[in-house]
């Protein structure tokens, strides 16, 4: 239940704004979101990189209500680009975006102005070295990312895709893209859907993401496995040895400031690590999810409003 309200208040501006406008949820939020401009994520990713650690980074926000601001999250991402390119970290450091930050949820041709912008991010990607992957959203756009990114894939092959676990057409959708060259990150999902699209018991949506990961694991695609939870690791690396992947040919990824510990582990172990790493000043529902996929962080939060707490 307390899961379920916070991805509601996710969703509620006056709860937006109480939390957005207060300097006492600075720390925590910190914890979980790599600074609002550029040059304070691309700092974060120096840092990771230099401890074995690749980045994946996401400017946060999502479902622009005008052509200009789509175009200036094009933008945003053009010169993030180049600022990893100039800090020697492309090779180690992707893009992620979501379809509706670019456009796709505008009236008219929405679809139309998200694939041309996504494909500058994809041309400015490959231009320095880079890549990019397509995060998804809510189960009502998923059909229109993958469209999408049949589209892109035609001039940028390595384009990847997350797909989530808990909506019930996901075994298939990993079916279709467990090809060679395919990129799919897997995920639990984050997003509060309805009972006739997605599981929504906690052990369902486990058992389906068992199933996925197998599905890529054995399939021909490079599958990017984004998990926090240790059975579901060591599930993964003992689907790798049965399978006699490498640690080339996959790898992990979890959230900037979640396990960390576990994060260098891996990656000392010679396993590909890759943080997810969210900045930007729209940070307040990425926040709100996180806090609902494990609640214990509201003690945090809850902490950060009592008296004498401001950092």
């Amino acid at each position: 239940m307390p899961n379920k309200l916070l991805l509601l208040a996710a969703e509620n501006e006056r709860m937006r704004a109480l939390v957005s406008r207060s300097s006492l949820t600075r720390g925590i939020v910190r914890r979980f979101v790599a600074g609002e401009e550029d040059r304070e994520v691309v700092a974060v990713a120096r840092r990771l990189a230099g401890v074995g650690l690749q980045v994946t980074i996401d400017l946060l926000g999502e479902g622009t209500t005008a052509l200009a601001q789509a175009e200036a999250t094009r933008d945003t991402y053009l010169a993030l680009l180049w600022s990893l390119h100039a800090a020697d970290l492309a090779a180690t450091a992707e893009v992620s975006l979501k379809v509706s930050a670019l456009g796709g949820s505008l009236p008219g041709d929405g679809y139309g102005h998200a694939l041309r912008l996504t494909r500058d991010v994809c041309a400015a990607a490959a231009a320095v070295g880079s890549s990019v992957t397509i995060d998804m959203e809510d189960h009502t756009t998923v059909d229109a990312t993958l469209t999408l990114l049949g589209e892109l894939r035609a001039e940028f092959p390595c384009v990847g895709v997350a797909l989530q676990a808990c909506l019930r057409r996901t075994a298939a959708d990993c079916r279709r893209l467990a090809h060679a060259g395919s990129r799919v990150r897997l995920v639990k999902g984050a997003y509060a859907e309805p009972a006739s699209v997605a599981y929504v018991r906690k052990r369902q949506v486990d058992d389906e993401f068992r199933r996925c990961l197998r599905i890529l694991m054995e399939g021909q695609g490079y599958p990017m496995v984004a998990t926090h939870d240790p059975k579901l690791i060591e599930h993964t690396l003992h689907l790798a040895r049965l399978g006699g992947r490498s640690v080339e040919d996959f790898e992990f990824q979890m959230l900037y400031g979640i396990r960390e510990n576990e994060q260098l582990r891996l990656a000392s172990g010679g396993n590909r690590m890759r943080v997810y790493l969210p900045y930007g000043r729209d940070w307040y529902a990425y926040f709100m999810r996180r806090l609902a996929e494990k609640p214990t962080n509201l003690l945090l939060l809850a902490r950060s409003f009592t008296p004498g707490s401001a950092n």
